[in-house]
Parts: C-alpha cells; sequence; structure tokens
C-alpha cells in the first residue's frame, strides 16, 4: 500500500498559517472590548471629566476614587481641590483618552453622569492621582471591582509618603475630606504639609500645584454681570464667597463666571 508524504513546503504553510491563527488569538486577549476612545471635551474637577461619547457630551465620573471638592454647591473650596483639578486636566490632555466600564455595575450614577475607568495613553488616570496623593480610595458600592485591590495598593504608597490629602491628619476621613482651604497667603507649594494654602486664583489656570479658595470681602458683594466680576476674580468664584451670585452660574454647578 503506498503512503502519501507531505511535502516540506505543505509543512510550513501549515505551521504558517497556525502561526497567524494564533497571533489573531493573542490581539483579541490584549485588546479589551469595553474600552471606548472618547474625545476630551472638558476638565471639571479632580475626578470628573466630560467628553463626546458616541457623539454626545457626556460627564464622566472617576470609578472607585475622590478628590477634595472645588464646585460642590454648599460646600467651600477644599485642600488640594486645585491642585487635584490641574493634575487631573494635565493628564487628560496628554494624549489619547479612553474610557473602561465594569462588567458588574452601573454603568451611571444617580446623577446620569457616566462610571468609568479612565486611561490617557493607555496609563490609568486613577492610579496616578492615587499615587500622586490627590485621590482617596472610596464609593466601593458594587464588589467586586476589576481594579480595586490596585487603586489600595497605589492610596496605601501615597499614605506612607505622607503625600498631599495624607500630610495633614484628620483631612481624609471616611466620608469625603475635613475642612476648608484657607485664604490667606504663604508660600508653601500644594505638597506641603498644611494642605491649606492659598496663592491666588490663576493658580487654576496656570498649571500650579497650589491650592486656592475664593478670596473672602466679610460681606455681600454685587456684580452687574461676569465681566465685572472676573475683573476682581479672574477665574469665577464657588457658592461659598460671598459673590456668588446665582444668576451668573449659568450652567448651576456652584461656580459662578467660571472659565
Amino acid at each position: 500500500m503506498s503512503k502519501t508524504v507531505a511535502s516540506p513546503s505543505a509543512h510550513s504553510s501549515d505551521k504558517k498559517e497556525t502561526a497567524k491563527q494564533a497571533s489573531k488569538t493573542d490581539t483579541k486577549k490584549s485588546s479589551p472590548s469595553n474600552q471606548h476612545i472618547v474625545t476630551l471635551v472638558e476638565t471639571v474637577d479632580g475626578d470628573t471629566i466630560k467628553v463626546n461619547y458616541n457623539g454626545k457630551v457626556k460627564t464622566v465620573r472617576y470609578l472607585l476614587i475622590d478628590t477634595p471638592e472645588e464646585k460642590k454647591p454648599g460646600t467651600c473650596v477644599q485642600p488640594y481641590a486645585v491642585s487635584a483639578y490641574n493634575k487631573n486636566k494635565q493628564l487628560v490632555n496628554s494624549g489619547k483618552l479612553t474610557l473602561e466600564f465594569e462588567t458588574n455595575g452601573d454603568k451611571y450614577d444617580k446623577y446620569g453622569r457616566l462610571l468609568a475607568y479612565v486611561y490617557v495613553n493607555g496609563k490609568s488616570v486613577q492610579e496616578e492621582l492615587l499615587k500622586d496623593g490627590y485621590a482617596r480610595v472610596a464609593y466601593i458600592y458594587n464588589p467586586p471591582y476589576k481594579y480595586l485591590s490596585k487603586y489600595e495598593r497605589d492610596e496605601n504608597v501615597a499614605k506612607s509618603r505622607h503625600l498631599n490629602i495624607w500630610s495633614q491628619n484628620g483631612f481624609v476621613t471616611d466620608s469625603g475630606f475635613n475642612g476648608c482651604a484657607k485664604s490667606s497667603t504663604n508660600k508653601s507649594s500644594g505638597t506641603s504639609g498644611s494642605g491649606t494654602t492659598k496663592h491666588s486664583t490663576s493658580s487654576r489656570t496656570s498649571g500650579s500645584s497650589a491650592d486656592t479658595s475664593t478670596p473672602s470681602s466679610g460681606g455681600t458683594e454685587t456684580f452687574a454681570n461676569c465681566t465685572e466680576l472676573r475683573e476682581k476674580y479672574p477665574n469665577g468664584v464657588s457658592s461659598s464667597s460671598p459673590a456668588y451670585s446665582d444668576k451668573l452660574d449659568r450652567d448651576k454647578d456652584g461656580y459662578a463666571c467660571e472659565r
């Protein structure tokens, strides 16, 4: 009985085809299907941005982290809020932005904001904020979470080094942050031990790491429009300022005449 023997070229062709299939499989494994490329519209604060997602402008709230408040109605400007905003803005403006959603939790919060892991050029924005001491791990509502353990390790690194929000005992609490940024000016930066310093309102847009709060005059200040207000407060004012007016807060976010 004669036997059919495959030629060496046939074996070579089979190996190449097998290698191609394996390469395709590896590519699929390394490219998460739940990551979505988006375009940045605006940096809102330390843990929130606005993006163009599926043709619509959406507000994105970062999963599992919390940064000090700067614009929350009824809340003063907190220490390190401006530093966190500046760091976040620097990160999300530095490259290609992608979002990743949890598969076991809600995609939106009660305010209609997208809940997502945020990346720039493949680097986790949440991790960078945690490592540098601008954010705490928070809002663990529906565990398990894919990156919770990693984020907790990042947080512990910043804690051990007493970075920014971790530089002052009692500032970080289980429910948020305790205290308001002082309006007095000194030479300390946002990485100082006190965490309650202020330089000037221009630091929010200048990229400085200093923290700012709205200057207070001790009484109500009235301005006819944002043009007048910005002559004294170039970057607008929060709702805790005596210069704040609801009619000048067009987007009703607790911050009037912001640029």
